[in-house]
């Protein structure tokens, strides 16, 4: 007993000294934490809630507003500048007493709203300050010159106003500074020149004027410098190119006079430069500058000739020299530049001839308003190429066989199509929109061609014409809206012609006289009230005739500050010549990218220009029917004739009551604006040898698809409707409306259609290279580089963009797959199949209809719940962008279990960082970067969420390496849910997760492209 109770006792004193360790230990735990300085506490508590921001949104993003904030993911690991992580606080509690400072706050797009609290300014320990994004008003206080630790620090897109405080030159630790879009006064203060460490730059739109202070010149580690859109006067200041670190320089859009200081050969490592508005120069100081990627010079009167060596820019990818007063020959090595993609030299003297040959990568070319001539060469008429030619004297042939559109000899020097000899005397153009009458009784004809960044258009009956210049991010050049306008012609301001640089319009056969032009606005992307959406600033020159009639117009401000709010501008210009150009012109100012990257740019919904006069000429296009024999002879005729041809009546009417049921099947077939040519059955029959099984290239989702061959040679793809075919009518009529309406260079082109009685066609154009599906994993697949591979990842994304946000009628395809990606002979991928395609408005954020697709490319919330939004089509890309990659099917049964299924083994690797082992062994060589780039863009595209997955724009950007992007991403739900391992664990085993860390304990990645080396954190503001 004695020593049982002696066990008792010690084994009471051992829990007695446990307990009392675990509590030492507990409040060492405890103390380590830390607690946040009360005074900074309050501080955030006094901020969040002034700017209306809820404290649900902190607790969401793991860290506490009104309890402790230096807790959970406000010190733990998580990656700051993760765009999930918003509002995002860090603090350093590694300070005495364990109090901890607050270091980095982050606001970003949460429409905060109010002056900045006098608080914020004794945060002192702050090195990184994001308030971007918001509707913060009021003036920057003095006090922040107290945050002498600051590193990184922008106010950008706010409605901030005011001077900018001198006091930000104490913050001599800053490497980046931004307070872009804004409403700031003044002048750039000289103590600013005090931020000798400073790295980014970005005032553009800040509001600020006046000239550069001469201490910038102290500013010799900047790299990155945006200035565009400000009053900036004086000359462009010499010391810039003691910046020799700079790698890109934005100075678009002000009103600096003289030229381009020769200093600037000095900044050798420049990649990026921008500037506009200049009176005069040469381009002498480039040619040091062979680094450049991208070079604008638009609208600076820049004389003398484009640099002889110009071929040893071998990396430019851009370059814009338009609107100046160059001169001479283009160089022929411009034309073999290897990565030059947008070439843009409208506007100048260039004289001479097109050489014969141009590199493949070139696919968007200005020459319009030069004094070239000659013949055109054969590549004007690829397939993948824009190119605006109007407005020079080049001797034009036959152009019908050519892939150009047609009209191009009406919009030549002098315009010679109806000159001296005009039709008409009035005409009004529904700018991208369906053809519409007016409430005046004005017909306003439809204008809904797919214009690009160098593209003319000129209607049929030659009344009027139109020409686009202009590259942007965003490549949508017309816009629509479904809500109504307080108007009597409401329907003309839903939709809108925009431009990213030069936009005409041509009134053509016009009887010579005095005109009233109406021209007719409503801001339809920059939003309304108190929101950051509302912050930009779009702004334009208005040219009738050539004469500057309205200076820096404002749609918006114009309209009392309101967005979708109709505006006109009425001009009396006179005709002389029979023609009439109204010119819309983007000279650089406005804000570039609110709420959009390319939200900028000249933007008009509807014209109307009427004679003030009365004319003697009949306004009508001239008649096709030319021929009146048959109304001689019909009076000649004798009475018997009439009687045959009353009995011949009666039996055509036989025949139409026969008919009848057949015909109104087709009626909205019939009524389609832009029906294809309609070949006859007997035709096609011939073509495919009586549809030979032989010619049979495949089956689609109408049925069987044939070869053939037309009468003159042509080769045609003829998809025949099966008679089994479900809801084939319907799917038919939809195809045939869809596609008429879409055509892309990665889209493939419907040639036309047939219908007699039940037999139903359609005709497409003919692809030597079959299916992406055959070309990467067929029986006979072919040898596909990596180049090719990554050329067509690019070409899909690009044809995807289009549907979802270019086209006029938007479509989601539904069906996105390798077997519908078909490949021309140079193997370009044209997006094939619309049997699936559905159209939606933007009124519907999804579609609950069918499901239609294939398993492996279906979007989960699609193939679960029918939710339906262009979304899916970015997860289908996804998917085939991996397949591209590895050169094997998203399943295969055959392969080890770990590599079945192609989107988890691609996560597998992803997350051992092992993307290179998904490349396809056939792959003798690839570039790893892009490789690399293409899959974790690829699992972005796939991630379980469709909000968080990019929209196919950004895709093509983020591919492209136009835009850096830093993303993270989370192993899809979708996979972890559907492994079939038994791992229950019972209940008692389970431990509770501590309150302070409420983040899912998931795999995340970070997708970080193109990051500059440099750059300790991501680049500010490519994103907005």
């Amino acid at each position: 007993m004695d020593v049982l109770a002696c066990r008792g006792k010690i084994k009471l004193r051992f829990v007695a000294v446990v307990s009392q360790l675990w509590l030492m230990i507990t409040a060492t735990i405890v103390q380590a934490q830390g607690t946040t300085d009360p005074a900074e506490a309050r501080v955030i508590n006094e901020m969040f809630s002034s700017w209306g921001i809820p404290e649900s949104s902190a607790t969401q993003m793991g860290w506490n507003l009104s309890g402790e904030p230096c807790s959970g993911t406000a010190i733990n690991a998580i990656d700051f500048e993760s765009p999930a992580f918003n509002p995002g606080l860090k603090c350093d509690c590694n300070f005495p007493n364990s109090t901890c400072h607050i270091t980095q706050i982050k606001i970003i797009a949460l429409d905060a709203t109010g002056p900045i609290p006098e608080g914020l300014w004794t945060l002192t320990y702050l090195v990184n300050l994001n308030l971007n994004q918001n509707y913060l008003t009021g003036s920057l206080s003095p006090s922040i010159g107290s945050l002498t630790r600051m590193e990184w620090m922008t106010f950008g897109a706010n409605a901030l106003s005011g001077p900018v405080p001198a006091e930000l030159g104490q913050l001599t630790d800053l490497r980046s500074l931004a307070f872009d879009t804004n409403n700031f006064n003044g002048s750039l203060p000289p103590e600013l020149g005090n931020l000798r460490r400073l790295q980014q730059l970005y005032i553009d739109s800040s509001g600020v004027g006046g000239e550069i202070p001469s201490t910038f010149a102290n500013l010799q580690n900047l790299v990155t410098v945006r200035a565009s859109d400000n009053e900036f006067t004086g000359k462009i200041p010499e010391f810039v190119g003691n910046w020799t670190l700079l790698q890109s320089l934005r100075f678009e859009g002000n009103s600096f006079e003289g030229s381009i200081p020769p200093s600037f050969s000095r900044l050798v490592s420049l990649q990026d430069l921008r500037i506009s508005g200049l009176s005069n120069g040469t381009l002498d100081f480039i040619k040091d500058l062979k680094s450049l990627r991208v070079l604008v010079l638009r609208n600076n009167r820049i004389s003398g000739t484009i640099p002889t060596d110009i071929g040893k820019y071998q990396n430019l990818t851009r370059l814009d020299l338009s609107f100046n007063n160059l001169s001479g020959e283009i160089p022929r090595d411009l034309f073999n530049l290897s990565q030059l993609s947008f070439l843009f030299l409208g506007n100048n003297s260039f004289k001479g001839t097109l050489p014969d040959v141009k590199s493949a990568t070139l696919s968007n070319i200005d020459f319009s308003y030069n004094e070239l001539s000659g013949t055109l060469p054969s590549w004007v008429s690829e397939t993948n190429l824009q190119i605006n030619l109007v407005v020079n004297n080049f001797t034009l042939g036959d152009l019908e066989n050519s892939n150009l559109p047609l009209g191009l000899n009406c919009l030549q020097r002098n315009f010679p199509c109806g000159r001296g000899s005009p039709r008409y005397s009035s005409f009004g153009i529904n700018c991208g929109g369906s053809e519409i009458t007016s409430s005046n009784q004005l017909v306003h004809e439809r204008d809904v061609e797919n214009l690009g960044a160098a593209t003319y258009f000129v209607t049929s009956e030659r009344r009027w014409g139109v020409s686009n210049v202009g590259q942007r991010d965003n490549p949508a050049y017309t816009a629509f809206v479904s809500r109504q306008f307080n108007t009597l012609d409401s329907a003309l301001f839903q939709t809108a012609r925009i431009s990213a640089g030069s936009l005409r319009y041509y009134g053509l056969g016009l009887q010579n006289g005095n005109y009233t032009i109406n021209l007719q606005f409503a801001e339809l992307q920059i939003e309304d009230g108190p929101t950051w959406r509302s912050h930009g600033r779009r702004v334009f020159d208005i040219y009738l005739q050539g004469k500057r009639v309205f200076q820096d117009f404002d749609i918006k401000k114009s309209a009392g500050g309101a967005s979708f709010s109709p505006v006109s501008r009425q001009a009396t210009v006179e005709v002389s010549d029979n023609y009439l150009e109204i010119h819309l012109f983007w000279s650089g100012k406005g804000t570039c990218c609110v709420p959009e990257q390319g939200t900028f740019g000249p933007l008009i919904s509807a014209i109307s220009v009427i004679s003030n006069f009365r004319p003697n000429v009949s306004n009508t296009p001239p008649s096709t029917n030319k021929n009146r024999t048959g109304l001689i002879v019909g009076i000649l005729v004798p009475v018997a004739v009439v009687s045959f041809l009353s009995l011949s009546a009666l039996y055509i009417c036989h025949l139409r009551r026969k008919k009848q049921d057949a015909s109104d099947n087709y009626q909205e077939f019939l009524g389609i604006d832009a029906r294809p040519y309609t070949f006859s059955y007997v035709e096609l029959r011939d073509a495919t040898n009586d549809f030979s099984p032989a010619n049979k290239l495949g089956e689609g989702g109408f049925g069987p698809v044939y070869k053939g061959t037309l009468g003159d040679g042509s080769v045609i793809a003829v998809k025949q409707l099966s008679v089994a075919s479900h809801h084939g009518k319907t799917q038919f009529m939809a195809e045939i409306a869809t596609i008429s309406a879409v055509q892309h260079r990665n889209l493939v082109k419907l040639c036309g259609s047939c219908i007699e009685g039940e037999k139903r066609l359609l005709v497409y154009e003919y692809l030597e290279n079959k299916s992406l599906d055959q070309a990467l994993f067929g029986d006979n697949s072919l040898s596909l580089n990596w180049a090719t591979r990554f050329e067509i990842c690019i070409g899909i994304a690009r044809g995807l963009a289009y549907l979802h946000e270019e086209s006029r009628i938007r479509i989601i395809h539904r069906d996105v797959k390798a077997s519908n990606v078909l490949l021309d002979a140079d193997l370009n991928p044209k997006i094939s199949d619309f049997g699936l395609a559905k159209l939606y408005d933007d009124k519907k954020t999804h579609m609950s209809t069918r499901v239609a697709g294939t398993i492996g490319y279906l979007a989960p919330e699609y193939a679960m719940r029918g939710y339906l939004t262009e979304k899916a089509d970015v997860f289908g890309f996804g998917v085939v962008a991996l397949e591209i990659i590895s050169g094997r099917p998203n399943s295969d049964s055959t392969l080890e279990d770990e590599k079945i299924y192609l989107l988890e083994w691609a996560w597998n690797l992803h997350e051992a960082n092992s993307e290179l082992e998904l490349a396809d062994e056939k792959l003798s060589e690839f570039d790893e970067n892009e490789v690399k780039r293409v899959t974790r863009i690829a699992l972005l595209c796939t991630q379980t969420s469709p909000t968080q997955r990019p929209p196919m724009s950004r895709v093509v950007a983020m591919l492209s390496g136009d835009m850096e992007a830093s993303v993270v991403i989370t192993r899809p739900g979708y996979l972890t849910g559907f492994s079939f391992n038994d791992v229950t664990t019972h209940d008692d085993n389970i431990l509770s997760t501590s309150a302070t860390n409420t983040m899912p304990n998931t795999s995340h990645s970070t997708i970080s492209l193109s990051s500059p080396d440099y750059a300790t954190r991501p680049i500010l503001h490519d994103s907005i």
